[in-house]
């Protein structure tokens, strides 16, 4: 067996979805005080002093027990420990294991032998180990990072069980979350809403011009953006100003049916020239691409890009109302 106490690469990150038959939940150390060292190192780390562990190790359940009622334990506590004893003893490397440190679910798979920490550590960081293979993992299938406020309350729920370990009622819900898929009942949503933005990217198309103008007010209106100016009509370089009234920022907003890259560069120069924090620059259809470089204060929102602002801004029945 290597050395437990030292640092273990990070985890490689594996391209078949994991199917586990068993999973369970371990809080590595009284409020997660042994998290970073098992991390580290690629360990699950379990136990107290004054468990059992001897017999444990050699397999004496019913030695185990005794020796827990006999100390004072009580019986509803013992029962709650010889199946968390069990669990680190007995559970077969098929077994997903998880914890919830540093922001993450943190998952992987542990080695079936047993090794006692008191051999090798002065017993500070748990009594007994197994080494999770590979080590631990923060990251699913497809290499996106756990984090837990990205995670579905399915999954992050069991941070309030009390005990160190627990099965796990939602490992549907996990495993999804580590092979990268959305709940089926998600995935349609998905697919409903991919279909929706196609078909009002379709629509802002067929609009007329004053009415993609109004559209382009509403939006930026949803958005949080104050029109400052009077809509289209007299203005020289643009459409409408606009005001963030959180930021005080001030833009300016042109909105064209059909645009090409010179058509956009010739208005950034004008937004330049009126001292304007941010411009935001909205055509249905532009003529090729439309690119804004490194001007991280210039928005452009065009086809796609332009009907999920609209959809985001929950405008699709007005939409639907001028088209129809």
């Amino acid at each position: 067996m290597n050395d437990l106490s030292a640092p273990l690469a990070s985890a490689p990150i594996p391209r078949a979805p994991i199917a586990p038959s068993e999973a369970r939940f371990i809080r590595l150390g009284s409020g997660g005080r042994w998290a970073k060292t098992g991390i580290d190192t690629g360990t699950l780390r379990f136990g107290a002093p004054h468990e059992p562990h001897d017999l444990c190790l050699k397999g004496d359940w019913e030695g185990a027990r005794d020796t827990l009622l006999a100390s004072g334990t009580a019986a509803r506590e013992v029962g709650q420990l010889m199946r968390e004893l069990r669990d680190v003893y007995t559970l077969g490397p098929d077994c997903l294991w998880i914890t919830l440190a540093e922001g993450r679910l943190w998952w992987g798979f542990a080695e079936p032998e047993v090794v006692d920490l008191r051999m090798t550590e002065d017993g500070s960081m748990g009594v007994v180990a197994r080494r999770i293979i590979g080590g631990w993992s923060c990251h699913s299938i497809f290499d996106d990072e756990l984090l837990i406020p990205r995670l579905s309350s399915r999954v992050t729920q069991v941070r309030a069980y009390q005990r160190t370990i627990c099965s796990l009622r939602e490992i549907d819900a996990v495993c999804r979350a580590i092979n990268g898929r959305a709940d089926d009942a998600v995935e349609h949503t998905l697919a409903v809403e991919h279909a929706l933005v196609d078909a009002v990217e379709s629509l802002i198309k067929g609009l007329h011009e004053t009415d993609f103008e109004i559209l382009a007010d509403l939006t930026l209106a949803a958005l949080g953006w104050r029109r400052r100016s009077r809509l289209g009509g007299t203005l020289a370089d643009a459409d409408l100003f606009v005001e963030q009234p959180a930021t005080g920022e001030r833009a300016m907003v042109q909105v064209k049916s059909r645009a090409g890259q010179a058509v956009l560069d010739d208005y950034v120069a004008r937004a330049d020239a009126h001292a304007c924090d941010r411009m935001f620059f909205l055509c249905h259809t532009p003529e090729g691409g439309l690119d804004a470089g490194s001007r991280g204060d210039v928005h452009v929102w065009s086809g796609r890009a332009l009907a999920e602002k609209v959809v985001a801004a929950g405008l699709t029945p007005w939409l639907i109302a001028q088209v129809r």
